[in-house]
């Protein structure tokens, strides 16, 4: 038994060391992964991390769409017809969109808020430039200014008008004002009305390099009349904007409910802006806006647009102001007064 024990052992190594002559031009393979190891192979690997026995585990991938790891895509926000949009928050749809979708044109007219507005508010579009406003044209039209033009045709008034004026000096020595310009603009800047008027009594200081008033200008001008007469009917029933504006209705000789006047010279929220007197318009486009304005010439155009877009910028304070201030007013019509000066000295 034992030289049977012997003579196999001697095979065995011969064999042991035949084998690498056999076996060095052929590089072992690497087991499979789903290969099982030995306890006696585990044991002699070193102890660098513990891996547990079967097929090694994958890194996680979280990079690539599709593994089998990957958390799945978001879901893109429904945007079909019929789908309530209450549950949805309108500033989601903007930035998953970049457009305005028709669930959202609909939002906008269900809450009384134009498109317009929606493009602007959340910046649709690369730009202002090729926003809504642009392909509307109402960009355009926002920013033209048309001396003396009248009333603009075909142009739908909303519920807000913008409006400024501007004076020219009468009496001794020109220290009394008198209506000269008349601009009104509504809720997106657009122009609605723009007159020179003509003075009733003797212009004593044209004021032009304030005022942008000069004698060119009132041959085409229409009368104190004519104006007053539209002006009136312009801002009937609506709420009118604008900076000052107590000294605009004097100069008109107009009076219009205390409760649909929204003056950005008496907002509260302003305030600060006057360092314990009025603020004057040019400090709050400057500083709430970061626009410059009457460097040099007013423009009553630009000064309504720029009263009309802080009310903008602020219009829920503005409300609950005029509201906790003006409760129990009954809106009336616009009229013409039936006795009074118009030379008031308006304070920009």
């Amino acid at each position: 038994m034992a030289s049977e024990l012997s003579s196999n052992w001697k095979k065995l190594q011969a064999k042991i060391k035949a084998e690498p002559t056999t076996t060095t031009s052929t590089p072992k393979k690497r087991p499979a992964p789903d290969s099982i190891e030995t306890k006696a192979t585990q044991s002699k690997r070193p102890r660098t991390g513990q891996k547990s026995q079967g097929a090694p585990r994958r890194p996680a991938r979280t990079g690539k769409p599709g593994s089998p790891t990957a958390p799945p895509p978001p879901k893109a926000s429904s945007n079909k017809m019929g789908i309530s949009q209450s549950s949805q928050p309108v500033p989601d749809v903007v930035k998953t969109s970049h457009k305005l979708t028709p669930s959202l044109a609909l939002w906008a007219a269900d809450n009384d808020i134009s498109p317009e507005d929606i493009a602007q508010a959340y910046g649709l579009g690369t730009g202002p430039s090729k926003s809504l406003l642009s392909s509307s044209s109402s960009l355009k039209s926002a920013t033209e200014c048309r001396p003396n033009a009248g009333l603009t045709p075909d142009l739908e008034v909303g519920k807000y008008v913008g409006m400024d004026c501007e004076m020219v000096g009468v009496g001794d020595g020109g220290r009394e004002s008198a209506l000269a310009r008349v601009s009104i603009v509504d809720f997106h800047g657009r122009q609605v009305y723009d007159s020179f008027v003509r003075p009733k009594e003797r212009v004593a200081d044209w004021r032009t390099a304030v005022s942008g008033v000069s004698a060119k200008d009132m041959p085409s001008a229409r009368t104190f009349e004519e104006v007053q007469s539209q002006v009136a009917e312009l801002i009937k029933g609506r709420i009118v904007v604008g900076h000052d504006l107590r000294h605009d209705m004097q100069a008109l000789m107009l009076d219009h409910p205390l409760k649909l006047v929204r003056d950005t010279a008496r907002y509260s929220g302003f305030k600060k802006y006057g360092h314990g007197r009025k603020p004057a318009l040019r400090n709050l486009a400057r500083e709430i806006l970061g626009v410059e304005i009457q460097k040099g010439q007013h423009s009553s155009i630009e000064d309504a647009r720029v009263a009309m877009l802080l009310f903008r910028r602020f219009k829920p304070a503005f409300d609950v102001e005029h509201a906790n201030r003006f409760p129990d007013t009954v809106p009336q019509s616009s009229k013409p007064r039936s006795s009074g000066k118009s030379k008031k000295k308006k304070h920009r």
